[in-house]
């Protein structure tokens, strides 16, 4: 991972989030990185836990709810940076 979070698998000047997901308490730049580092299967993060801090913003660092991130329009609400719009392709590993 880059210090703005981006990894191996997606490196583009939008992909800068991490997201840690409902197994765990680790952030991960993506799904591909959770199957090859963690030592246990991905969980997505359920609902009742959207009002937590799971997305990590690799440019300014803030820690996000889900819902502040489902509800960015793919814009960090803190620094305005742009998240990659076709994450929401792999929402449903990342959130019940």
């Amino acid at each position: 991972m880059d210090p703005q979070t981006r990894c191996k698998h997606y490196h583009s000047n939008q992909d800068i989030i991490a997201i840690r997901l409902g197994c765990c308490n680790v952030y991960y730049s993506c799904y591909e990185c959770h199957e090859e580092l963690a030592d246990h299967p991905a969980s997505p993060v359920p609902k009742e836990h959207f009002h937590q801090q799971h997305i990590f913003c690799g440019l300014c660092h803030s820690i996000l709810t889900v819902h502040e991130y489902l509800n960015s329009n793919n814009n960090c609400p803190n620094c305005n940076a742009l998240f990659n719009p076709n994450c929401k392709l792999h929402y449903h590993l990342y959130f019940e």
